[in-house]
């Protein structure tokens, strides 16, 4: 199992946009092989936003990359977050 997790800081107005954008990258790949599971998700108490995605492996993962960058190409994350994302590749232990 990889686990890919992001946590995002959207900027005020712009939360929809940045929401919109998490959308399109999990449906690109939603029922793909190798994922198992992929999910937008708010913070209640930060406001954040995460993007969880549950693969079979790592690799089934770095297949469908060029497809996921695809579907949120041009997106102007500069201007719809505070920072780079954290992200996290995850491995079960």
């Amino acid at each position: 199992m990889f686990v890919h997790m992001s946590i995002h800081t959207p900027r005020k107005g712009k939360e929809r946009d940045l929401i919109e954008s998490m959308h399109r990258f999990g449906n690109s790949v939603r029922g793909k092989p190798g994922c198992r599971l992929i999910h937008s998700l708010k913070d209640q108490k930060t406001g954040r936003l995460i993007g969880l995605a549950i693969w079979d492996s790592k690799e089934e993962w770095l297949a469908q990359r060029p497809v996921m960058e695809a579907a949120v190409e041009g997106d102007p994350f500069e201007e719809w977050e505070f920072d780079d994302p954290e992200v996290f590749h995850l491995d079960e232990v």
